[in-house]
């Protein structure tokens, strides 16, 4: 008999990450459209951290079970996968637990060269670069690629997706550190936050780059957009940095430039099937060996609140995972 309850941590109060609790909850009950997932590995995000504060653009009713992407094994035949499956999915809530009942469309096979901790690393942060930088900033072979927060789960995602499709990488790093690693995924060059724009005015003889993808947002969204070329386009991918920027849009006129919004979780509650094409094309960077997700921890899942403080703390150099089994 299947056990009716399971292991999860469970956000009660819209008060920060600290008061996450673990403890028991029912085993949710998949819909017709839906794939019962064992949870081995949990990503843990930027929106989980949001989630906890009800900061997200999307506030879900309390209380609820954080986790935007999973890795682990189908439990039971459903929604066109077999039991013993290995997938990953993206969840948007729910991840942060033993099992969740995630819809067929946002659940994709894991390539037999990748392990679930890697796999549980791709569903949000490597579909939003693929979403990104192809769908929305019309990424094409030989562009050059400026990344804000390159060394983070979604940025450092972004390096190696441009990189492996034959793109300069320019990463930006607020240490050392953060810039060693950065280039360890792909990035042609590092350069620190202070001063971004003249050593990018260096680096590109003064033409710019192509596209920016910009996670963080804040007071670097002005030099930003100066550090277009013609014709560039820049990615609003969060608001890491805290403030919301504002765009003075004479400044789009004078260099053809345009400031595009990449939010992957809006488009596929409208257009689900996008899921699977993001997928397929990730695919063949991952049997390439292209893909390699920089893993900063691997933690239990008792240890989720040390996880989303770590992120909020920007202690983080690449994705934070939990190990619920």
């Amino acid at each position: 008999m299947t056990d009716p309850f399971m292991r999860a941590a469970v956000v009660e109060g819209f008060t920060g990450p600290r008061d996450l609790r673990i403890t028991d909850v029912p085993v949710p009950v998949p819909g017709p459209d839906d794939v019962p997932i064992d949870i081995h590995v949990a990503g843990v995000s930027y929106p989980d951290l949001l989630h906890t504060r009800g900061l997200h653009q999307d506030r879900p009713e309390l209380p609820f079970i954080p986790g935007w992407e999973v890795a682990g094994v189908v439990h039971a035949d459903a929604g066109g996968f077999r039991a013993g499956e290995r997938v990953a999915a993206i969840t948007l809530l729910g991840g942060f637990a033993e099992r969740v009942a995630a819809r067929n469309t946002t659940v994709f096979r894991v390539p037999d060269s990748l392990g679930l901790d890697a796999a549980a690393a791709l569903p949000l942060n490597y579909l939003t670069a693929v979403f990104g930088l192809l769908h929305r900033g019309g990424l094409v072979r030989g562009d050059t690629v400026l990344v804000h927060g390159a060394s983070g789960g979604v940025g450092s995602a972004a390096c190696q997706v441009a990189a492996g499709l034959g793109c300069r990488v320019i990463a930006v790093a607020s240490t050392p550190e953060k810039a060693e690693a950065a280039l360890s995924v792909g990035a042609t060059d590092a350069v620190p936050v202070d001063g971004f724009r003249d050593a990018v005015t260096v680096l590109t003889q003064g033409r710019g780059v192509d596209i920016v993808f910009d996670p963080v947002g804040g007071d670097r969204f002005t030099d930003s957009l100066r550090c277009l070329a013609p014709d560039g386009r820049l990615l609003v991918v969060g608001f890491t940095g805290g403030d919301i920027p504002t765009v003075k849009v004479n400044r789009l006129l004078l260099g053809n430039t345009g400031v595009l919004g990449v939010n992957i979780s809006s488009t596929l509650r409208r257009t689900p099937e996008v899921a699977q094409r993001l997928w397929a094309e990730l695919v063949p960077l991952i049997d390439a060996g292209i893909i390699a997700p920089l893993i900063a921890h691997e933690r239990p899942l008792d240890e989720a609140v040390e996880a989303l403080l770590a992120l909020e703390e920007r202690r983080v150099i690449g994705k934070e995972l939990l190990r619920v089994r």
